[in-house]
């Protein structure tokens, strides 16, 4: 994976100035500074799946999204991804085509449809799997989000939301956080949001991150794309730190996400399936994860 920088620059957009008396004349407000690409890549392909972002790389700089997969194939009958543990981070699938079966140690399991959303928030430890049903194009994203203290050690727990449950505005369904006076339903952190966006050709498209948004970034999956001055087609960019919008235009019948947030102030300690804000978070988070693990394979439920 390559990016032309691997950090945002974080310099404030604006300085206190010193009181003027009341016969001097009031300074105006700039204008926020506009956003920059300062990062892109098409990320690294294994098979059906391409990895885009990972907590050693352009992660550590869009934290608190610290991972993304863009996966689509045709499936083949056999499980895709099967049972597995996460602690201290919430996973989100966005199934863009296809059908999913899904299970996961909070007792949820079930099937959805093109359009669903998995959000699971592992917390201190939870083990889920997820395969492809039917024959369908199987299409979508999952991103990783990074908790915060509060939550990496706390309880799991699971929202599997059908279409009709995504809120719409616009071109825009608001998969994370608010957008245009809607909500999604998805009990996330505060301070992130993420949209699915369709736009026919030649459509033009602006999207005003919440106040304190300075983390945003966008990755085209259909058609071509044009934001900040650059092109996009089949890549990943980041923008520079801004409480700007973004204007996009679609050159072509285009589909895309975008997503941003509030910076995570908090280091990211890595294991196998976890990411965590400490070594101690890590470790009683990989513990659970371990006694977990036992239980289902003494049930014949994980290998």
């Amino acid at each position: 994976m390559t990016s032309d920088r691997s950090v945002f620059d974080g310099e404030s957009l604006h300085a206190p100035s010193a009181r003027k008396p009341r016969s001097a004349r009031q300074p105006t407000s700039e204008p926020e500074a506009a956003r920059q690409v300062v990062a892109r890549t098409s990320g690294r392909t294994h098979g059906p799946v391409t990895r885009l972002v990972s907590p050693g790389d352009i992660g550590e700089s869009i934290k608190p999204f610290v991972f993304l997969d863009h996966f689509e194939f045709t499936p083949a009958g056999r499980p895709m991804f099967p049972m597995h543990p996460h602690s201290g981070i919430a996973t989100l699938t966005v199934l863009l085509s296809g059908n999913m079966r899904y299970e996961d140690t909070t007792g949820e399991s079930g099937e959805l449809a093109a359009g669903s959303l998995e959000w699971l928030q592992a917390g201190n430890g939870v083990w889920h799997d997820a395969s492809p049903v039917g024959t369908e194009r199987f299409h979508g994203y999952q991103v990783w989000v990074a908790l915060p203290p509060t939550l990496e050690n706390a309880e799991p727990r699971s929202q599997y939301l059908p279409p009709a449950e995504v809120p719409r505005s616009g071109a825009a369904r608001v998969v994370l956080g608010h957008h245009d006076g809607l909500a999604s339903p998805v009990a996330a952190p505060e301070g992130l949001s993420l949209l699915h966006v369709h736009l026919s050709s030649g459509q033009r498209w602006r999207y005003t991150p919440p106040t304190g948004h300075l983390v945003a970034w966008a990755h085209v999956n259909r058609g071509s794309l044009s934001v900040a001055g650059t092109r996009l087609r089949n890549e990943l960019v980041v923008f520079s730190e801004s409480n700007a919008p973004l204007d996009f235009a679609a050159e072509g019948e285009t589909d895309f996400i975008v997503a941003s947030a509030v910076k995570h102030p908090h280091d990211l300690v890595l294991g196998h399936y976890s990411v965590h804000t400490s070594a101690s978070a890590l470790q009683r988070g990989e513990a659970e994860i371990a006694r977990i693990g036992q239980t289902l394979r003494t049930s014949r439920r994980a290998a």
